[in-house]
């Protein structure tokens, strides 16, 4: 029996959980010494990572894999880095269809400002690796990187991934250190996605990070969730959405989403709650400046028009999903399981069920399925828009 059953639910966000030096496999030889000395993340097998590869093929404990597949976490989850299992995990979770993002790259391993040429070869070898492990099943759509550090770069980035099988592109939600997104050089960048019919994705990690002073409250360490200091704490997870508020709001104001208005953009692991705020406060200042700004005077609808024409998000399963619904609009959110990271819970659909029960079957659809259907536009085949179980043979 499979977690879902009897109805379409696409998955806007799920993870590869890659072994820490898995990257090095897809990247050039000339460049691996540079890389392990400028990732900042570690490229080694730890020994409780050792153990828990060695469960994956061990009998007794994948005998338990149907019984416990909401239950087990980050690498001891099914198929959470073996792609030959990424298949039975998604006939088990009866998803009909999951957008796939790396982990261990998350962020680009800080080289974008620090290194460009190096961050392109990274992203370069990412979108590889992701692209190889989704190519098992089509049901995973493989997303891409794209570092926007070298404006001239990312067009030629972008194909490459798009040529290799992605579905969607990442591009950080923090601004470039030298211009903005919304710079006009990015163009390209823009009219080839549009012209691809493939989403522009933002998602958690490739934010600016909170100061790390404000750890520094002269009392007890605050640790994460996972008892270190990598993660979110609850007042870092404050931060999470302001790169983003500011980078689409660039974006609007700026015109791209006038010039390119069948571009979609996608925030994912990036909370919603505050994107009611974002659009009212967007809409206030394009009254207060617009007859001072040219650019404001150029766009053909009010900023939050914009967001709501081609702009979705995924709240986290705690977050108040039927009030972002009614205080936003209901062709923006998409429900996401952060598969198999332990943030997304042991019953996401029950989670965000518990927060749906005002809204109509119609706005909880498009939550589930058709907001998903048009943010991937041709990243999803249309043969893929509706479970099997659902469709006249």
């Amino acid at each position: 029996m499979a977690y879902i059953e009897g109805r379409t639910v696409h998955d806007a966000d799920s993870h590869v959980m890659e072994l820490p030096d898995k990257i090095l496999e897809y990247l050039a030889p000339s460049v691996i010494d540079a890389f392990i000395k400028n990732a900042n993340k570690p490229v080694t097998v730890s020994q409780d990572l050792q153990k828990a590869i060695a469960l994956q093929s061990d009998p007794s404990f994948r005998a338990e894999d149907d019984a416990q597949l909401m239950l087990r976490k980050n690498h001891l989850a099914l198929g959470a880095f073996e792609s030959k299992d990424r298949p039975k995990t998604l006939d088990l979770l009866g998803f009909t269809s999951q957008l796939v993002f790396t982990t261990t790259a998350l962020g680009n391993f800080g080289l974008d400002e620090k290194n460009p040429i190096l961050a392109q070869a990274a992203a370069q070898a990412h979108n590889r690796m992701n692209s190889d492990f989704c190519s098992v099943d089509p049901r995973l759509l493989a997303t891409g990187y794209v570092p926007l550090s070298d404006i001239s770069a990312a067009p030629r980035i972008a194909t490459e991934a798009i040529e290799l099988g992605c579905r969607g592109l990442v591009i950080p939600s923090a601004c470039p250190a030298h211009h903005s997104t919304s710079h006009i050089g990015l163009d390209p960048l823009w009219a080839l996605l549009e012209e691809a019919g493939l989403p522009v994705l933002f998602h958690v990690g490739g934010e600016k990070k909170m100061s790390a002073a404000y750890a520094n409250n002269g009392g007890e360490r605050v640790l994460d969730f996972h008892g270190g200091d990598e993660n979110f704490t609850g007042l870092s997870f404050m931060s999470i959405p302001l790169s983003i508020w500011q980078t689409m709001t660039a974006l609007i104001f700026d015109g791209v989403l006038e010039r390119f208005p069948r571009l979609k953009f996608g925030a994912i692991e990036l909370g919603a709650s505050w994107v009611p705020s974002w659009m009212a406060y967007m809409d206030a200042g394009f009254e207060a400046f617009r007859r001072g700004e040219a650019r404001l005077q150029k766009l053909s609808m009010r900023p939050s028009d914009y967001a709501k024409r081609q702009f979705r998000v995924t709240p986290y399963s705690h977050e108040p999903t039927g009030w972002i619904l009614a205080n936003s609009d209901p062709g923006m959110l998409l429900f996401s399981s952060d598969f198999p990271h332990v943030e997304g819970g042991r019953n996401p659909v029950k989670r965000f069920e518990d927060q749906l029960k005002a809204v109509n079957d119609l706005n909880r659809r498009r939550f589930y399925r058709d907001n998903f259907i048009d943010l991937m536009g041709t990243g999803l085949d249309s043969a893929l828009q509706d479970h099997p179980s659902l469709t006249p043979h």
